[in-house]
């Protein structure tokens, strides 16, 4: 059995709590939360510390929190030569405290409380200071996911920036279309079949054959009349932003 202690109550956290409770192999010894109330409909109340005095050691101490908090958060830890490992996926192993041993636990997926995910499918990406420390976060990570992956800072940090262009920009241009249907008085909903077909065909294609649309024909007539149609200066900008380098990768 694997001892993990979890410190945090944001998406990622509630997330492992959740997942790490149902397996067999993992013993979910303490959660760590400022309030109890964040996370006391996922963990019984003696599972909860909200002082990091009352921190005991396990086989894995696992940070979830914000960025900017990672290392302030892991110089408070009571304990010293323990695995602790964080779960971002732009922060290096330098963040962590040297009095302990370091290492990354990070969930390549994008989280929300109320939606679950099925963590079998989730890649975990891993990084440790030492062959024996990986072992023991391997295992862990296997016990929830079936896609794990050892990944160097560097890696990661690549991975982490082509995630926001796959992932948190592409849905903020969902927003963008969503506003042009809701201004015109169109259901999003019709979209969404044509973006899980988007989404499926590069399961099969590279991106590049996927690509579709005015800017990979070069359709000028359509891409003017386009703009035209669009008032709002951000959508026009981005258009033209997003048309130029389509044009620019198709030639």
């Amino acid at each position: 059995m694997i001892s993990i202690n979890i410190i945090g109550s944001g998406n990622v956290a509630q997330h492992l709590i959740s997942v790490f409770q149902q397996t067999e192999t993992i013993v979910l010894q303490q959660v760590f939360s400022r309030k109890r109330e964040n996370i006391n409909h996922l963990v019984s109340d003696d599972t909860i510390v909200t002082h990091y005095s009352d921190l005991k050691p396990a086989d894995i101490t696992i940070i979830s929190v914000t960025d900017d908090v990672i290392a302030e958060v892991s110089n408070q830890l009571p304990f010293e030569n323990q695995l602790v490992v964080h779960t971002s996926g732009s922060v290096g192993l330098d963040a962590l405290h040297a009095k302990n041993r370091k290492g990354v636990f990070y969930p390549l997926q994008t989280f929300s409380k109320s939606k679950s995910v099925n963590f079998r499918e989730v890649p975990l990406c891993l990084e440790t200071e030492n062959e024996s420390d990986y072992l023991v976060l391997e295992t862990a990570a296997k016990s929830i996911s079936d896609k794990v992956f050892k990944i160097s800072s560097e890696q990661r940090q690549s991975l982490h920036v082509a995630a926001v262009f796959s992932c948190n920009f592409v849905n903020h241009l969902y927003q963008l279309g969503k506003e042009i249907c809701d201004e015109n008085q169109v259901p999003f909903e019709i979209l969404l079949p044509l973006i899980q077909e988007t989404a499926d065909k590069i399961k099969t294609l590279s991106p590049m054959e996927a690509q579709t649309g005015p800017a990979k024909r070069n359709d000028q007539k359509t891409i003017e009349k386009h703009l035209s149609f669009l008032d709002d200066k951000n959508k026009k900008a981005i258009y033209q932003l997003l048309t130029q380098s389509i044009q620019k990768y198709n030639g």
